[in-house]
C-alpha cells in the first residue's frame, strides 16, 4: 500500500465516504422523517456510485466497507445536529439503507468474480442487479430499527419497492459511472502525487476532503433551521 495519504486505501474511502455523506444530507435537504417518494431510490444510484468507485479504485472490499461506515458516521453527526435520537426514521433506516447497498454490491462482485465487469453491459447489469437487490432488501429494515419502511400513500406498499424500477435503471446509470471515476482514480493518484509535490500538502488533502464537507453538513442545517417557520 503506498504511503501517501491520497493514495492509500484508507485515504480513498474518507474521501468517497466523506462526499457520500454530504451528497446524502445535502440531496435530502429539507426531509425530516424519512425519504420522500422518489428520493430514497436516486439516492440507491448515488450511495451504488461511490461504493462501486471505492472497490474499483482499489479492488479491496474493504474499501466499499469503509465508505459505508464513514458515511453512516456522517448520518450520526446530521443526527447530532438535528437532535434527532439515532432510531429515528430520517437516521437509522438510511443507515440500514446504506448497509444493505455495500451489501448488494460486494455480493455481487464476491459472487460473480472480479474480472467479468469490462464490458458496459456487465457494469449496467451490476448496477442493475445491485439496486434490485438492496430495495428488496430494505423492508426489513422494521426488524432492524423497529421502524417500518415509509410507503406509497393509500397503499401498504413500501416506497423502496414501489418506486424500485426508478432505483434500477438509475444505478443502470450510476455504476458505470462508477467505474469510470474510479477507474480515473486509481490512473490519476501518481499524477496527483507528482503534481503535489509537499509531502505536507498531499497529506492533507483526505483531512481536508473530510472536514470541509463535515463544515457543509454544518452549514446546510444551519440554512435549513433559520429558514424553518417559527
Amino acid at each position: 500500500m503506498d504511503k501517501t495519504n491520497f493514495k492509500s486505501h484508507l485515504g480513498i474511502a474518507i474521501i468517497l465516504g466523506s462526499l457520500w455523506g454530504f451528497a446524502e444530507v445535502a440531496l435530502g435537504l429539507g426531509l425530516r422523517s424519512c425519504a420522500a417518494l422518489v428520493s430514497g431510490s436516486l439516492m440507491t444510484g448515488v450511495a451504488l456510485f461511490f461504493i462501486c468507485a471505492g472497490w474499483v479504485s482499489t479492488r479491496r472490499f474493504i474499501v466499499p466497507v469503509l465508505i459505508v461506515i464513514i458515511t453512516c458516521l456522517f448520518k450520526l453527526f446530521d443526527a447530532y445536529l438535528l437532535q434527532y435520537p439515532i432510531i429515528h426514521g430520517a437516521i437509522a433506516n438510511p443507515m440500514f439503507a446504506f448497509l444493505m447497498e455495500g451489501f448488494a454490491f460486494i455480493l455481487l462482485i464476491a459472487l460473480i468474480g472480479y474480472h467479468r465487469w469490462q464490458k458496459k453491459i456487465a457494469r449496467i447489469l451490476l448496477g442493475a442487479g445491485a439496486a434490485l437487490i438492496a430495495v428488496s432488501l430494505f423492508p426489513l429494515v422494521k426488524f432492524a430499527t423497529g421502524i417500518p419502511a415509509c410507503v406509497y400513500p393509500g397503499t401498504t406498499i413500501p416506497l423502496s419497492i414501489f418506486f424500485a424500477p426508478v432505483a434500477i435503471v438509475f444505478s443502470a446509470i450510476t455504476v458505470p459511472l462508477g467505474f469510470v471515476a474510479g477507474e480515473k482514480i486509481s490512473s490519476s493518484a501518481d499524477n496527483i502525487e507528482i503534481a503535489l509535490r509537499s509531502r505536507l500538502i498531499r497529506q492533507m488533502v483526505t483531512p481536508v476532503t473530510l472536514l470541509l464537507c463535515l463544515a457543509l453538513v454544518v452549514v446546510i442545517r444551519l440554512i435549513t433551521s433559520t429558514s424553518l417557520p417559527a
